[in-house]
């Protein structure tokens, strides 16, 4: 119902809440579900809808910051029914200064003509590989040498299997493989195949490859009473994402700080063939350490058994249990900053036993003996050889603040990241999956930060590591 309220919203207000939803980094519909929570809560609007008519109005015909001037982003959009939502998104970056070329496949002409893309845009559109007139002088080069990133918006399930297997059969694949520059993508599809493995898996691929993604959101599909997370972020949002990549300070402002991030599961053996583990896929893990190592940090990662590729200049240490792990954190010190991402087996078996556990005949039952593992946030926290930031994540299925909070004091840390990890209706869950809804709690402040994806939680999360160490 969200999405069709915004399309009948006065277009001084859809404005203003554009405006709105991308500052905070999250869809229309979720400022729209926020906005009117906040009203509910309080008993009443704060402003007439006159008044707000009028701010939205002095906000909108405000000018806008001309904060792409000078650069050039390449637009590849895919075959979605979201390719209408690239219109828009065309506007709003030329609005900013940039220049924009615009790749469209086949597909995405199904959906909007060329004529209109390059009217918007304000040139060519190129849809062949092989065109005569744009491959003459390898055009597919030229074109990912000339952008200074590239956007994929709206990227489909396909065009996420083809850049990770590495295909170049079609232009929009060719300029992918060719560029040196940054790489975006707003996914778009039907919840079911967002959800699917083999897309997560891709997912997966991508970002460890230094790939950025904003979105999917949740929300109504243009599928007939579907719902689920699928949506394309709106253009405003994503728009500031690629203000993220292209304007924020460039310098490496780690530079010279080493931080030790811990990611994904450990297993713990109970004979040769079985062990206990649990649902983490070190995405979030891995992510981090990618984002503090574009910030010029010298990370250490110390990862559980995971399927991700390390992280491009990152230091990976693989490791198997949650001692393997503790031994590899407190060889990797001393360190700036140390951030504990990993979800580590809280038991593991008294005695591991030598042979396979053999099912006996008739019984119905086993009895384990369990120890507790090592406590390696607790261990830091309170080490003489503390980091100057300890950062732990607290995974929990209820009562979430209220843990978290008694973690942060338990724990010797300085920040608590907290997360609903439950087991949705549908199946998904923040473990295995692609995004993330975070609670940052310090010992003086608690934030609620918004559903994004693990990728913009890793860079917002590394921006404020980076302000912490130089006392910002």
């Amino acid at each position: 119902m969200a999405s069709i309220t915004i399309r009948n919203l006065d277009p001084a207000v859809k404005e203003a809440l554009r405006v709105k939803a991308a500052r905070e980094g999250h869809s229309m519909e979720e400022e729209v579900r926020l906005q009117l929570a906040i009203a509910v809560q309080s008993n009443f609007l704060s402003v007439s809808l006159s008044s707000a008519r009028s701010q939205a109005a002095q906000q909108a015909s405000a000018p806008v910051a001309q904060s792409l001037s000078g650069k050039t982003v390449l637009l590849v959009i895919g075959g979605s029914i979201a390719a209408y939502k690239a219109l828009d998104l065309i506007r709003r970056l030329r609005e900013r200064g940039a220049r924009v070329r615009v790749v469209m496949t086949q597909a995405a002409c199904a959906f909007i003509t060329p004529l209109v893309a390059g009217a918007l845009a304000g040139g060519h559109v190129f849809t062949e590989l092989f065109s005569r007139e744009d491959e003459h002088d390898v055009g597919h080069i030229r074109l990912a040498r000339e952008a200074d990133m590239v956007l994929v918006a709206p990227c489909t399930a396909d065009r996420l299997a083809k850049m990770a297997a590495g295909q170049g059969n079609d232009l929009a694949g060719a300029v992918l493989l060719a560029t040196r520059g940054p790489v975006l993508v707003a996914p778009a599809m039907n919840p079911a195949m967002w959800a699917h493995p083999a897309t997560q898996a891709n997912g997966q691929v991508l970002a460890a490859r230094g790939v950025r993604f904003i979105g999917p959101e949740g929300g109504e599909m243009a599928e007939s009473d579907e719902t689920g997370e699928g949506r394309m972020s709106e253009p405003l949002a994503i728009v500031a994402a690629v203000e993220a990549l292209l304007v924020m300070p460039a310098q490496h402002v780690l530079a010279g700080k080493h931080i030790i991030v811990t990611a994904g599961p450990t297993h713990e053996a109970l004979d040769p063939v079985r062990y206990f583990a649990n649902r983490s896929s070190g995405r979030q893990g891995y992510a981090i350490a990618a984002a503090l190592a574009r910030l010029g940090a010298q990370v250490t990662l110390i990862s559980g058994p995971v399927t991700l590729a390390p992280p491009a200049g990152v230091n990976t240490v693989h490791v198997e249990s949650a001692c393997d792990m503790r031994d590899a954190v407190l060889a990797a010190l001393p360190a700036a900053a140390a951030v504990f991402v990993a979800a580590v087996a809280d038991w593991r078996a008294e005695t591991r036993a030598v042979n396979k556990i053999k099912k006996q005949a008739g019984q119905e039952s086993i009895t384990l003996s369990m120890v507790e593992t090592p406590d390696i946030l607790a261990g830091i926290g309170h080490s003489k050889q503390r980091p100057q930031l300890v950062v732990g994540f607290a995974a929990e299925t209820a009562e979430l603040e209220k843990h978290a909070k008694a973690k942060l004091a338990r724990k010797g840390a300085d920040w608590i990241v907290a997360n609903d990890v439950s087991i949705q209706p549908d199946g998904s869950g923040v473990m295995g999956g692609a995004n993330n809804r975070v609670t940052l709690l310090s010992r003086d402040r608690v934030e609620h930060w918004p559903r994004m994806s693990k990728e913009q939680v890793a860079e917002r999360l590394s921006q404020r590591i980076a302000d912490y160490l130089h006392g910002k």
